[in-house]
């Protein structure tokens, strides 16, 4: 009997145990579907409310003239709430609304719900289906939609490039990829950002922020208005525009003078490091890269062997031949390697000790003013090899070579400058930890020779050479240059209203300035002497494993310099035979508005 009782007792607590056991899954499942899932939150939401997202108007873009460059056209983007469409969806009529294959509906459809390509996919809220419907598709799927329950039509507007000109400064717009959605909670699928240029740089201003209406629906899923009135409704706030640097005529004749050709034009305006002009070519209509066509058309120009995608004016990495020859003269007098009245020979060329450099014909011996003014080669090399090799000075060719660096470091070069663009490269200056590795400690000024006149293992983007012109055109100071003048309503970043010095002396500007006149005149750059303002000028010529690249460097009014101008043509010769006139020709449409009647003969002419 007590055996019985026992036997009882413990079936009463296992039914017990087993009862609780119950009651704690149920409240936990209860627990997770009431607190932790919102799941059933969002059906009852998506049954009673349609959020809609309000898209704002990206900020539009103007040249430094107030000419309107960029702006917004409307369209329209087909949305669905998945959880809404009916079992019975006419899909062949839905397909003809939209012109659209079977095919195309069924992969839309299976992009769409593939989280690794839609991580924010639900099936309770909008999704993108199809983007920018022209006006004609959208009024003949309007007229239809009422047959298509869960499909919703969302306006929204694409970028619209008024000129053929500046691709490269102004860039593009597309879809968001899985990256930008992982990067920035700001965006989801179907969202646009800015891809390149300063649609990319300056996205966060452009883009505005999103508004959103809540709408109500009754129990048949219809729009009975708004929830509450509007009360909890948050209105778009528009993008803030922004004004360029750029001069759009002069960027046009920029463009127009590098047909055909490969290279790059950059022009600033020294006294405030804005980019009055930057071209590379070959380059691309903006307006290619608009529209349901942009995947296309940017296929086809990233397959281009001419790579008109890239920005040589800050992506090309280039030898830059005797331009950075002046470099070099401010270097050797604020050291003392020089004087003004210190003259080297040239005898066609450097040579010594078994060593040739090569120069072109002229008088001999002679001092820094005629050496940049006919380019001299000789005159520089002899510079480089005694300042590398004085070591009463500098103790070691090691310390001689890290002070050349900090040199050419604080005239914008080895580094990225920061101009206000993605995908901007930093060139190649070398030290002595760099000649230490190549050749195992054991080099002198002879090895390293050629970096003297802007060659070797020397690379700088046009943009720093454009930049080492308007240094020199302040006689010894720059600021970052930047294609941005003005962002709606905020101040400009201060890294481009900082003054950055040079390591040169005020003293060595001027004979450099001096050099680059007398070169205009009757050097190198006397094609230059023509026009009625004083220009400066340098050419270069940069060796190459083809023909020569063709560069040319200066700046003008001498005195009060508004315009500083870096030429590169790959390919193109001597620096006087492109650089010198097309540097002449952009000079003068800045400062007088226009070319003359000769100048447009000429630039008609290549």
């Amino acid at each position: 009997m007590v055996e019985r009782e026992y036997e009882l007792e413990k079936r009463k607590y296992v039914i017990a145990g087993v009862a609780v056991f119950i009651v704690v899954i149920y409240t936990i499942r209860l627990f997770f579907l009431q607190i932790m899932s919102d799941d059933y939150k969002k059906n009852a939401d998506s049954n009673a409310f349609l959020k809609k997202i309000e898209y704002p108007s990206r900020g539009a873009i103007t040249d430094r003239n107030g000419k309107l460059m960029v702006y917004n056209q409307p369209s329209y983007d087909i949305m669905v709430v998945m959880n809404e469409i009916k079992d019975r969806l006419d899909t062949i009529a839905f397909c003809q609304a939209l012109h659209i294959t079977r095919e195309e509906f069924d992969r839309r459809m299976a992009t769409m719900k593939d989280r690794s390509k839609n991580p924010g996919y639900s099936r309770f809220t909008q999704q993108l289906f199809i983007s920018q419907l022209s006006d004609r598709d959208y009024s003949i799927f309007q007229e239809q939609m009422y047959r298509f329950p869960g499909f919703y039509v969302q306006r929204r507007s694409i970028r619209q490039y008024e000129y053929p000109y500046a691709a490269h400064v102004l860039g593009d717009v597309a879809e968001v990829s899985t990256a930008d959605i992982e990067e920035d909670d700001y965006y989801q699928p179907g969202d646009y950002i800015g891809k390149l240029g300063v649609e990319r740089k300056y996205e966060k201003q452009l883009r505005g922020e999103k508004g959103m209406q809540i709408l109500l629906r009754d129990a048949h899923g219809r729009i009975q208005g708004r929830y509450k009135n509007g009360a909890f409704d948050r209105r778009p706030i528009p993008g803030k525009n922004l004004t360029l640097s750029i001069d759009l005529e002069l960027q046009a004749l920029g463009e127009r003078l590098l047909e055909g050709k490969i290279g790059s034009i950059v022009a600033i305006e020294p006294s405030t490091g804005e980019v009055l002009c930057m071209v590379s070519a070959p380059s691309y209509d903006p307006r290619l890269m608009v529209g349901r066509q942009r995947s296309k058309n940017h296929l086809l120009l990233s397959r281009d062997v001419w790579k008109p995608l890239l920005n040589r004016s800050i992506m090309g990495q280039y030898p830059p031949g005797s331009t950075f020859k002046t470099t070099q003269g401010l270097t050797f007098l604020t050291e003392g390697i020089i004087t003004p009245q210190t003259q080297y020979p040239c005898y066609h060329g450097f040579s010594f000790r078994g060593l040739h450099v090569g120069c072109h014909g002229h008088a001999s011996p002679l001092s820094i003013v005629p050496a940049l003014s006919t380019s001299c080669n000789g005159f520089f090399c002899w510079g480089l090899y005694h300042m590398i090799g004085k070591k009463e000075k500098y103790g070691s060719v090691q310390k001689a070579m890290n002070t050349w660096r900090d040199y050419m470091v604080s005239m914008g070069f080895g580094y990225r400058l920061g101009v206000d663009l993605p995908g901007e490269k930093r060139g190649l200056i070398p030290n002595a930890e760099f000649y230490d590795k190549a050749y195992k400690g054991s080099w002198n000024g002879l090895t390293i020779i050629s970096i003297s006149i802007g060659q070797g293992e020397v690379n700088a983007t046009p943009l720093q050479i454009a930049n080492l012109a308007a240094t020199i055109a302040n006689r010894g100071y720059y600021y970052v240059p930047h294609v941005v003048r003005k962002v709606q309503g905020e101040p400009l970043d201060s890294i481009y209203t900082v003054r950055h010095q040079s390591m040169a002396s005020r003293e060595a500007y001027e004979y450099v300035v001096k050099g680059m006149r007398a070169s205009a005149l009757g050097g190198t750059c006397h094609a230059l002497g023509r026009y009625d303002f004083e220009v400066c000028g340098k050419t270069g010529t940069a060796q190459n494993r083809g023909h020569d690249h063709s560069v040319f460097m200066g700046f003008a009014p001498m005195d009060k310099p508004q315009i500083a101008v870096a030429v590169y043509v790959e390919n193109g010769g001597w620096g006087a035979d492109y650089g010198v006139p097309i540097g002449g020709l952009i000079m003068e449409q800045y400062l007088h508005g226009k070319l003359s009647e000769a100048s447009e003969k000429r630039a008609i002419g290549g």
